[in-house]
């Protein structure tokens, strides 16, 4: 489904080169719940943007579904990073001015998706995250498990086959970031292909796969 080859990624500074990523290879089939773990820096989240289509400055080569990222046109590439990709952030950008209710439906609108269709997906998702009642209320009036809940049922509102979440956990408190966790393997159970980063042992213990990344190269690769 997806495979990275001989991906690099640096900066040239006046004297040397720095790489952020070096000679990362990987598989990921469709339908599992992949962690990348490793400290601060390590590559974690560049990986994850590359992956969601976020990332374009990079060498190597990335192919999806058979379809060679790197020579797609941009109209090609933005309609797959729409249609293919959800992504969940740790610091949930939500829009500010925006209902619970209005967040969610974002990328439907962007989609297109016909109004009594919006309505009915987003009703069952709030329904699914017990939000019915917060649906008028705003980000700020919100607790942090609470954000990280409507920006998962923003990312998957569109069912998208490949989930990438960044840290989703790493703002919140246990309670909370069990709760979360529980969702995705709700999710993965129901066929999403799921890819975290993430520091935590165990936000890990919920994937199929265990790919530790140390200084932006990919160390033990792992099936839990």
């Amino acid at each position: 489904m997806i495979q990275l080859s001989k991906v690099d990624k640096f900066i040239d500074s006046r004297f040397q080169r720095i790489f952020i990523l070096k000679n990362i290879n990987l598989t990921i089939n469709e339908g599992e719940f992949v962690t990348l773990m490793g400290p601060s820096g390590a590559g974690k989240s560049t990986i994850l943007n590359i992956i969601g289509l976020l990332d374009e400055d990079y060498e190597g080569d990335y192919t999806f579904e058979n379809q060679v990222i790197n020579k797609m046109k941009e109209k090609h590439r933005n309609a797959l990073h729409k249609s293919e990709f959800g992504y969940i952030f740790q610091a949930y950008h939500l829009i500010d001015e925006l209902t619970v209710y209005e967040n969610i439906e974002t990328p439907l609108l962007y989609r297109g998706v016909a109004s009594s269709e919006r309505k009915s997906i987003i009703a069952e998702l709030l329904d699914r995250f017990k939000m019915v009642a917060k649906k008028d209320l705003f980000p700020a009036q919100l607790s942090g498990g609470q954000q990280q809940l409507v920006g998962i049922a923003r990312a998957v509102a569109g069912k998208p086959r490949i989930l990438l979440a960044d840290e989703p956990t790493g703002n919140l408190h246990s309670t909370q970031a069990k709760e979360i966790m529980e969702v995705f393997k709700e999710l993965h159970q129901e066929g999403t292909t799921i890819i975290q980063a993430t520091h935590s042992a165990e936000n890990a213990s919920y994937g199929s796969r265990l790919i530790e990344i140390v200084d932006g190269k990919i160390g033990k690769d792992t099936a839990l």
